[in-house]
């Protein structure tokens, strides 16, 4: 029991002096893999490593999907670029 209350102890401690994490998709991509790694081949800490780095390449592809492509290319000169356009009046 003692043991319990120690290694709690720490826990707590531990994750007050953590500061806040950029890990989009990884806390839920572990949490995820853990429970299935665990039940399905007995390696919670194999699931959660696996399902941290999946979430977290899924959570890249998304952001890369959210970015406005389209500020880039709407500066006021697009389409006036390149060789002017000629008149053929006689």
């Amino acid at each position: 029991m003692r043991i319990a209350v120690k290694a709690s102890a720490i826990a707590i401690m531990t994750l007050m002096s953590v500061g806040a994490a950029e890990a989009k998709g990884c806390i839920k991509g572990a949490i995820i893999g853990g429970v299935a790694g665990h039940y399905l081949a007995e390696r919670g800490v194999v699931g959660a490593v696996a399902g941290c780095l999946a979430g977290r390449a899924l959570a890249k592809r998304q952001a890369r999907r959210d970015v406005d492509y389209g500020s880039r290319v709407r500066d006021p000169g697009y389409g006036q670029r390149g060789y002017p356009r000629r008149d053929y009046s006689y």
